[in-house]
């Protein structure tokens, strides 16, 4: 196996740390991403190291277009180009569609739907500068597609973030850049413990699952890990919903 290099924004903790672990065992060297939780990334990286790869950290808000360049930048710099990257940093803020700030609204679009936006840009130029095609992995949400009460800035951010991804693929794949999404249900990280958590809510979040069970960070790694394979060579512009089946309720 030729020895690739990725890059996981948000790749810490929860799904991140899932994406870049199973990158990290299908052969990839890891660049993960953080921005508030040095010693969360510091120990994926150790991981990714017990593995037998290469792993390097690198600093950056997701929504800040330079911090993009940057985090591919170092990545670069550290691990000598970049074959895969999985724009997987996001934030959530809780509240009613009449109860959401132009704070609320601002914070996730410009995280979730800019950010994403603007890593794949970053990324796609690295990746067409040194040849050879690359693969780009956007993880949004169910929620891109299925509109949930109070969580409406959200929702928006992630139905943005999916168009996005369509966007990129449309033009990307004459340089023979894939772009793909991989979109979960509701899932056992930090932004849902609370309401998992809780035993009044959690019935209802479980209850549209066709599986019966949240998904946990080790059930998503597996389609990223696919789309950013070879194997997924002539696939872009899709979403893959992994969501223990709960759209078709």
């Amino acid at each position: 196996m030729d020895t690739k290099t990725a890059l996981v924004t948000g790749g810490g903790r929860g799904i991140g740390r899932a994406i870049s672990l199973e990158l990290a065992r299908q052969g990839h060297d890891v660049a993960i991403g953080w921005v508030r939780d040095e010693p969360a990334a510091a120990a994926v990286a150790a991981e990714v190291r017990a593995l037998g790869r290469r792993a390097v950290l690198t600093r950056g808000e997701a929504a800040d277009p330079a911090d993009c360049v940057r985090n591919v930048t170092e990545t670069v710099a550290a691990l000598g180009r970049l074959d895969v990257a999985i724009a997987n940093a996001g934030v959530l803020a809780r509240a009613s569609f009449l109860d959401t700030t132009p704070d609320d609204w601002d914070r996730q679009v410009d995280a979730n739907a800019r950010g994403a936006f603007f890593l794949a840009q970053a990324a796609a130029k690295q990746m067409i500068a040194q040849g050879g095609g690359g693969r780009i992995v956007f993880i949004t949400s169910q929620l891109g597609e299925k509109a949930a009460a109070g969580i409406s800035g959200y929702c928006v951010s992630k139905a943005a973030q999916r168009m996005a991804m369509m966007c990129a693929a449309t033009e990307l794949a004459a340089h023979g850049i894939t772009v793909n999404a991989v979109a979960p249900g509701t899932t056992e990280t930090d932004i849902n413990r609370d309401m998992l958590g809780d035993p009044e809510r959690r019935p209802a979040a479980v209850a549209p699952i066709l599986l019966g069970r949240p998904g946990v960070p080790a059930d998503i790694c597996g389609a990223v890990a696919f789309l950013a394979s070879d194997a997924a060579s002539w696939i872009t512009g899709a979403t893959f919903a992994v969501n223990g089946g709960s759209l078709i309720r």
